[in-house]
C-alpha cells in the first residue's frame, strides 16, 4: 500500500491518505487476547462471524488516496460497531451486542453457559480496545475536515449470505445502509445507485435488514460536513463461505464493482450537493 504517515497499533492499523474518503474496517479483525480465548468454546475459536477478506478486497483503496481504519482484534472481544452502552441498533430484533455471548447462530461464545460478561470486563474491554479506535476513527474525521471542509465515511462490512437468527433467507450481495437516508446526502449515494443498477450480476437493497450501524449512525451528520454510509456484503458474493476461503474469479467481478463505487464516492463535493 503506497500510503502515507501509516501507523499501526496493537489495536488498529492506519492509512493515512489526502483525499476525503475514510473506509472504516471495524470487523475485519482476527486476534484475540490469550486471556479471553481461555474461556472461549471451540465455535469462538473459530471466529466464525469475522468480515472475513473485507481488507482484501478493497486493498485499492489506499492508491485511490482514501484513508483506512482496520481493527486488529475480533468482534467477539468486543464489537466497535456497537453503541458504548450498548443500546439496541435495531430495537426488538436479535442483537448481537457489544461484547457478545453468543455467536449470530446463537451458539455460546464461553463455556458454563455465559449469558453476559461482568460489567467490570466490559468496562475494560471498552477502554482498551473500542474507544482507541473510536478516538482515532473520530481524529481522522476531523482531521479530513479541516483540510478540505467535508469528510466522507464508507464503513466496510462483510456476513454470511444466510443467517436464520438475524434475517429471513438469503441476503443481498450488497446491503447500503445510511440510516435511512439520515447519514449522508442524497447526491452521495445517487450515483453508486446508478453504478449498480446498470450491472446485473450482483443483488442490492438500501436500507434494507442493515440500516448501517453505530459507526455510520454516529459519527454521519451530513449538516456538519459528515457523510456516512455502510456496505454490507454477503460473503457468497466473493468466498466459500463453508470454508472460509478467498475465491479470486468470484471475487474479481466484486472488486471491480467495489472500486466503481468509491470512485463515485470519491467524485462527491459539497458544492455538488448545493448544486
Amino acid at each position: 500500500m503506497n500510503a502515507m504517515n501509516d501507523s499501526d497499533t496493537a489495536i488498529f492499523q492506519v492509512r493515512r491518505g489526502a483525499a476525503a474518503l475514510i473506509v472504516s474496517m471495524p470487523h475485519v479483525g482476527a486476534r484475540v487476547p490469550e486471556e479471553i480465548e481461555h474461556g472461549f468454546t471451540p465455535v469462538a475459536r473459530a471466529l466464525t462471524d469475522t468480515d472475513w477478506y473485507v481488507d482484501r478486497l478493497y486493498d485499492f483503496v489506499p492508491d485511490l488516496g482514501a484513508s483506512v481504519i482496520a481493527a486488529r482484534y475480533s468482534r467477539y472481544v468486543i464489537d466497535l460497531n456497537r453503541p458504548p452502552n450498548d443500546a439496541a441498533l435495531y430495537p426488538g430484533m436479535t442483537s448481537t451486542g457489544l461484547c457478545p455471548t453468543h455467536s449470530f447462530a446463537g451458539e455460546p461464545l464461553y463455556g458454563s453457559g455465559v449469558d453476559a460478561l461482568p460489567a467490570a470486563e466490559i468496562d475494560l474491554r471498552r477502554e482498551r480496545y473500542w474507544q482507541p479506535y473510536h478516538d482515532a476513527l473520530a481524529g481522522m474525521i476531523a482531521d479530513t475536515r479541516r483540510r478540505l471542509g467535508f469528510a466522507l465515511l464508507l464503513d466496510a462490512h462483510s456476513i454470511r449470505s444466510r443467517v436464520p437468527r438475524l434475517f429471513t433467507g438469503r441476503l443481498p450481495d450488497i446491503n447500503i445502509g445510511t440510516a435511512d437516508g439520515s447519514s449522508c446526502h442524497p447526491d452521495l449515494l445517487h450515483p453508486l445507485l446508478a453504478i449498480l443498477a446498470a450491472q446485473s450480476q450482483f443483488s442490492c437493497v438500501v436500507n434494507g435488514r442493515f440500516k448501517g450501524g453505530y459507526i455510520t449512525r454516529h459519527y454521519g451528520s451530513p449538516s456538519d460536513g459528515v457523510h456516512a454510509l455502510q456496505i454490507e456484503l454477503a460473503q457468497s458474493a466473493y468466498m466459500d463461505e463453508d470454508h472460509v476461503n478467498y475465491d479470486e474469479a468470484r471475487a474479481a467481478p466484486l472488486r471491480e464493482l467495489l472500486q466503481r463505487l468509491v470512485a463515485a464516492l470519491l467524485r462527491f463535493s459539497p458544492a455538488m450537493a448545493a448544486g
